[in-house]
């Protein structure tokens, strides 16, 4: 298929919604998109960051997300944070601080939604072994993953595949962790992806993302810092007397009315972390958006530094309270116990699929037949959910863990 930018069918015009306000000048905006990698007709009824938003909302991958770890496995309780409720908690931040910058909030809800749709089953335990497993042939991680998801993996519709999401929103996904700068070493697994799709070009690489691209990067941190938190505090892997001298939560945790019955007591913690977040993200924000030499995207993209950031001060306190996470909610040894496990699974799948492809369901079993087994049994189990892949284990093996 032709590459370039969408052009309307004869005689078609693209009707967009009605804006309730306008937008900021540095605002990347939608009808000025640089366009898709596969042309396609306009949509009447839509933007086309909002028609990203809802192909990622629709798309299997995210549905998927609904049994994938965000830090307790799912079936230790049903209140814990999902890889999918987490998601859609990136997204309510990410919409609520674009709207203060007067960004796209719906290119900004897009990325939030998609961010995590890489990630393979028990989070980051799963993405270890997967990294390890994949070595010798490139590596994973679950950005690239997700990218991979977004302009391969997803096979619905007719004419391509993936879901030929806007160069804006591929751009906000391969660098949600900063540029992408060359350098001498080994090329990473997102860096190859890049390649593989053929898009690079259009991804200003070198330079940061749009703005919008950014909130929904910061707008994760401020998610899963106060999320996996309240996750622990209920779970009781911490108790709010240990917030004492935790950056950011001993504040609020010593502010708690008295006599305030447990579960309210850790939501009122939670929310008031999330809020400090992101007034604090908001007022810095405007003052490096302010100070931009040049009030648009270029000028974004071209800065010295993000222009989505918190202040020196809470930066340094998020990063004490995810200090705190890391010692006391996802080192705690009741949480590593399983998430051993959960990578031992995760290898035993990996290994068994390699040595035998034709354990994999028929369409990925052609395909490993075809393409060779690696990249095929890859994408296989980094697919999966949480669920499936105890399901799969207990099919192919003799024992299970248990998982809790």
């Amino acid at each position: 298929m032709a590459i370039g930018s969408p052009t309307p069918s004869p005689g078609a015009r693209e009707v967009q919604p009605r804006r309730l306000r306008a937008l900021a000048a540095y605002a990347a905006v939608a009808e000025a998109s640089a366009g898709r990698l596969h042309r396609e007709p306009a949509c009447p009824m839509r933007t086309p960051f909002q028609r990203d938003r809802d192909r990622i909302v629709h798309a299997t991958a995210f549905r998927r997300l609904t049994y994938k770890t965000q830090v307790f496995v799912f079936h230790e309780g049903d209140h814990y944070r999902t890889r999918l409720t987490h998601s859609l908690e990136v997204a309510q931040i990410a919409r609520a601080m674009a709207r203060m910058l007067e960004l796209d909030e719906d290119l900004a809800e897009a990325l939030a939604l998609a961010h995590d749709l890489g990630h393979p089953p028990f989070g980051h335990a799963g993405e270890r072994a997967l990294a390890a497993a994949t070595a010798s042939f490139g590596g994973f991680d679950h950005n690239a993953q997700s990218l991979r998801v977004v302009t391969r993996l997803e096979r619905k519709y007719a004419s391509f595949d993936g879901l030929n999401l806007c160069y804006e929103t591929l751009e906000g996904l391969a660098k949600h962790n900063g540029p992408l700068l060359r350098c001498g070493g080994p090329i990473s697994a997102l860096q190859r992806e890049i390649e593989a799709t053929g898009v690079g070009q259009w991804l200003h690489l070198e330079q940061y993302a749009p703005a919008e691209a950014q909130v929904a990067a910061l707008a994760d941190d401020i998610a899963y810092n106060a999320h996996d938190l309240d996750d622990g505090l209920r779970a009781g892997l911490v108790g709010l007397g240990d917030l004492a001298a935790v950056p950011l939560a001993a504040g609020f945790a010593a502010a708690l009315p008295r006599g305030l019955d447990k579960q309210r007591a850790i939501y009122e913690v939670n929310r008031r972390i999330i809020s400090a977040l992101l007034e604090d993200a908001v007022s810095e924000s405007r003052e490096r958006l302010a100070r931009l030499a040049e009030w648009s995207v270029a000028g974004v993209r071209a800065a010295r530094m993000p222009v989505i950031a918190h202040s020196e001060e809470r930066a340094v306190e998020a990063q004490g309270l995810k200090s705190f996470l890391f010692a006391n909610v996802y080192r705690h040894p009741r949480v590593m116990a399983v998430m051993a496990d959960a990578e031992g699974v995760v290898r035993d799948l990996f290994e068994r699929y390699m040595a035998d492809p034709g354990e994999l369901p028929g369409s990925w079993r052609a395909a490993a037949e075809a393409d060779g087994p690696s990249g095929v049994v890859a994408d296989f189990v980094a697919g999966m959910t949480d669920r499936y892949a105890l399901g799969e284990h207990r099919r192919l093996f003799d024992a299970t863990p248990d998982l809790r």
